[in-house]
């Protein structure tokens, strides 16, 4: 019988979207193999956030006034703990950026193997089997894995599961001791400022990425945007450019949205990218390169010359709404 350990991630008193489909998709594994579902919950307060989980067997839950904020230390020393003490045949977690610290330091301190960036699990026997993005999503490998293991899960691979059952049973375990003597401890969290947009309740949105060019190019961006009444967004590679501001940034670093239109417009679509936008009503992807990730997710999309289209659209909507 093979256990499942979930690691929950929380933000702000809320179960992020990415742990509960991590919660779905080990729920989906387990009943294959005959097995169980823990998950982790570490907080000053766990329960409100152990009424939140659904689809596991077991919840688990340690609670200490270190792990009231993320701090990866803290959070690292328990789940190093949990793994060693409860003997999980596999740790999955999203593959977020908490997850991208605790996965590989949680799989080196307990010896056993990582994966990360899985866009597919499969259990079969001691074998841990998942389809991996590589080189930013532009190459996908299949790995097979022995148990015991750890795997970071792209979000979005598993679908969150409304009509799954709460945890049938809580167990409260004993903070470890090395949470009184961490080398670190939380300040305080920065708030990212207001930008001139929200782009979270935006319908549409026209967004740009590394294949823009350079920063004048975003005048193409914005005139489509403005004949579709919509609102121009960016990838994070155009942000650190800073040729947007950070409120305009899609993406797991970002901002999580859901427009009704989304058109990306030389993204190439890497998994931090595709975190942030993937449940748009409907998605247009322009990027010359036809194997580019953006498509796997794209309802329609062109190989066109960007700097052909954009315009060419442009004219005709504005020859439309005229």
């Amino acid at each position: 019988m093979s256990v499942i350990l979930v690691y929950v991630e929380a933000n702000d008193g809320t179960v992020t979207a990415a742990s509960l489909e991590t919660l779905s998709g080990a729920r989906q594994l387990a009943d294959a193999a005959g097995g169980s579902v823990e998950a982790l919950i570490l907080a000053a307060d766990p329960a409100p956030l152990s009424k939140q989980v659904v689809g596991a067997d077991r919840i688990l839950e340690v609670a200490h006034p270190a792990l009231a904020a993320y701090l990866p230390e803290a959070h690292q020393a328990v789940l190093v703990e949990t793994v060693k003490a409860r003997k999980p045949d596999l740790l999955l977690l999203a593959n977020s950026y908490v997850g991208l610290d605790l996965a590989a330091s949680t799989a080196i301190a307990t010896d056993r193997p990582v994966v990360s960036y899985c866009m597919a699990v499969a259990l079969a026997g001691d074998v841990l089997t998942t389809t991996n993005q590589v080189y930013g999503g532009k190459i996908e490998a299949v790995a097979e894995t022995r148990l015991p293991a750890v795997a970071a899960v792209n979000p979005g691979t598993f679908k969150s599961d409304a009509t799954a059952k709460p945890g049938v049973e809580t167990l409260r375990l004993e903070a470890p001791a090395a949470l009184g003597s961490l080398a670190s401890s939380f300040v305080e969290a920065l708030k990212e400022e207001s930008g001139d947009v929200d782009i979270t309740q935006q319908e549409r949105l026209v967004s740009v990425g590394r294949g823009i060019g350079e920063a004048d190019n975003i005048a193409l961006a914005q005139a489509l945007a403005e004949a579709l009444g919509a609102v121009v967004s960016a990838s994070r590679p155009v942000v650190d450019a800073g040729w947007m501001p950070k409120s305009r940034q899609v993406g797991k670093s970002g901002h999580k949205v859901k427009p009704k239109l989304y058109v990306a417009v030389g993204i190439s679509g890497a998994p931090e990218h595709l975190e942030g936008m993937r449940d748009a009503g409907f998605i247009v992807a322009i990027n010359q390169d036809a194997k580019a990730p953006i498509f796997d997710v794209a309802h329609i999309g062109t190989t066109c010359d960007l700097f052909d289209l954009l315009p060419a659209l442009t004219e005709r909507l504005n020859t439309r709404n005229a």
